[in-house]
């Protein structure tokens, strides 16, 4: 199960017929975009595919816009057909949920992604830590398989681009994903109309737990590590899930002089943290010191 070459698997997509795309457990622009994208290339070859929620579906609300949304099943009931598991933004079967059972029925099995892992899971991997999300390799993907790119592909590519980029403000913002983010946007997406989906859509939910979590805030270090939480108690009294907490470690990390941000959110049996640097300490590793992982 080493790593493969794009062209290869390429090849091999080209081949199949049934497909079954997912991603990780709460999917984000990169995971959902990256599904779409694929799927979108794959049916314009004749394909038969289906993307699948790694469980129960829930996702961010402004993400609803994405062409093909409303056509995701979660995996737990999916039973139709399948031949070609695809794992795109997830590198081990731990982080596809319900969808574990899929990658191990499959005839074949592929994984696309820009996170770095110990060890490879599916029969072809095509792994890019240097990429800016896993859309950017999707959007080289469909490329070699000689798909022309839709609006509606271009769309689902950029929303993952431009979110796994935070706006493009992110340090793993390259030359490479600019010139990707141009050809989208010259296939058909609209940079602005996404912007207003995705960052201009929040729940009153996310704002009144944005104001927990403000009022909660607690600067170390000199003012440069921010840390706040929200507990249990907090989302049932704003009404509130879990992606509606997702923008507010953005909202920490913003403030002048902070280097790192940490968001605290209790769960039924355990505290969930997420990690993001504005510079170059690698929150990766401090996140792998409590089990956890993710990008430099």
């Amino acid at each position: 199960m080493a790593q493969s070459d794009l062209e290869r698997i390429a090849a091999e997509l080209q081949k199949g017929n049934d497909f079954v795309i997912c991603g990780h457990v709460s999917p984000d622009g990169d995971c959902l975009g990256s599904q779409l994208a694929l799927a979108c290339a794959l049916r314009s070859l004749g394909k038969r595919v289906r993307c699948v929620f790694a469980t129960d579906g829930v996702y961010d609300c402004g993400l609803a816009f994405l062409p093909g949304m409303e056509e995701i099943v979660p995996a737990c009931s999916y039973d139709g057909p399948l031949d070609t598991f695809v794992a795109v933004d997830v590198p081990t079967t731990e982080r596809m949920g319900d969808a574990a059972r899929l990658h191990e029925e499959a005839r074949l099995t592929v994984t696309i992604d820009h996170h770095a892992a110990p060890a490879t899971v599916s029969d072809l991997n095509y792994v890019d830590p240097d990429a800016a999300a896993t859309a950017e390799i999707v959007w080289k993907l469909v490329r070699l398989m000689g798909v022309s790119p839709t609006p509606e592909l271009a769309t689902c590519a950029y929303t993952g681009l431009v979110t796994d980029t935070g706006r493009f403000q992110y340090q793993n913002t390259s030359a490479a994903a600019l010139a990707a983010a141009a050809e989208m946007v010259k296939a058909g997406a609209d940079a602005a109309r996404i912007a207003r989906q995705v960052y201009q859509n929040r729940t009153l939910a996310s704002v009144l737990l944005e104001a927990r979590a403000i009022k909660r805030m607690r600067l170390r270090c000199d003012g440069k590590v921010a840390l706040s939480w929200l507990s249990l108690g907090d989302f049932i009294e704003c009404n509130a899930n879990k992606n509606d907490a997702e923008p507010l470690i953005d909202v920490l990390r913003s403030l002048s002089g902070v280097r790192v941000a940490c968001m605290l959110r209790e769960q039924e049996d355990a505290v969930r943290g997420s990690f993001r640097a504005k510079d170059e300490t690698d929150v990766a590793a401090l996140a792998r010191t409590f089990g956890g992982g993710g990008h430099k």
